[in-house]
C-alpha cells in the first residue's frame, strides 16, 4: 500500500470515528434533482429529527452544454443522517457529514461543489497561485446529474427527441470538497472557484 492510499484510509478511519462519536451531523447532499428531492422529502418526513438548513439548484451554463445538479444543506440526528447517507448513495449522489469535532477544530471551513473537472481546474489553479487550503473531506457522485446542450433546440423535432436523451445522459461527475484555509486566502480562492462556475460556500457563517 502506497503512503498516499495509507493517509487515505487514516483519514476516513478519522470521519468514521468522529462522527459516530457525535450525537447530531450537518450533511450537505449533492446529486441530480430527483435525488435531492427524495433526501427533502424524507428529511421533511422525519418531522424535528432532521431540519433543512437550505437547498440550491445550480445551472451552469459551459458553452452550448448546461450542466444542473440541486445540493442540500441539513442538520439533525446521526442516526437518520446516517439512513439519508444511505438513500443518497443508493441514487449515485454524493455526500459528507460535518461533525462537531471538525468545526471546533477548523477555524475557517469552506465547501465547494462542482463538476469534477472543474473543481480540478480550481485545486490546480489555486495551487499555482501558492494558495494555501486543507482538504478535510471529499465525495463524488457516481450517477448522472442532467445535462441538456442548446444547439438541440435550433434541430427539426424528430433529431430532437434522438440527441436530447444522449445528451441529458453524458456522464458528468459531481464533485463536493470540505476543505479549511485562510482567511487572508479566501478572496483569492473565491475568485478562481467563480471562474471556473463552481459553487462555494462558507460552512461556519452558516452553522
Amino acid at each position: 500500500m502506497s503512503a498516499s492510499n495509507k493517509i487515505q484510509d487514516l483519514r476516513k478511519a478519522a470521519s468514521v470515528s468522529t462522527t459516530n462519536n457525535s450525537d447530531k451531523l450537518w450533511c450537505v447532499i449533492s446529486g441530480n434533482e430527483q435525488m435531492v428531492n427524495n433526501i427533502a422529502y424524507s428529511a421533511i418526513s422525519t418531522k424535528d429529527q432532521v431540519k433543512i438548513l437550505f437547498r440550491e439548484h445550480i445551472d451552469l451554463k459551459d458553452g452550448f452544454l448546461s450542466k444542473q445538479f440541486d445540493f442540500i444543506m441539513i442538520y439533525g440526528e446521526t442516526r437518520k443522517i446516517r439512513a439519508l447517507n444511505n438513500l443518497c448513495k443508493e441514487n449515485g449522489g454524493a455526500y459528507i457529514n460535518i461533525a462537531p469535532y471538525y468545526v471546533q477544530s477548523e477555524s475557517d471551513l469552506y465547501l465547494i461543489v462542482g463538476p469534477d473537472d472543474s473543481i480540478k481546474k480550481f485545486i490546480n489553479e489555486s495551487k499555482l497561485a501558492q494558495l494555501e487550503f486543507n482538504f478535510v473531506l471529499d465525495d463524488s457522485t457516481t450517477g448522472f446529474i442532467e445535462t441538456d446542450i442548446s444547439l438541440t433546440h435550433k434541430l427539426p423535432t424528430v433529431i430532437r427527441e434522438v440527441l436530447d436523451p444522449l445528451f441529458k445522459l453524458t456522464d458528468v461527475v459531481l464533485r463536493t470538497v470540505l476543505f479549511s484555509s485562510d482567511k487572508n486566502e479566501i478572496d483569492k480562492l473565491k475568485k478562481i472557484a467563480k471562474e471556473n462556475k463552481i459553487f462555494i460556500i462558507e460552512v461556519n457563517e452558516i452553522l
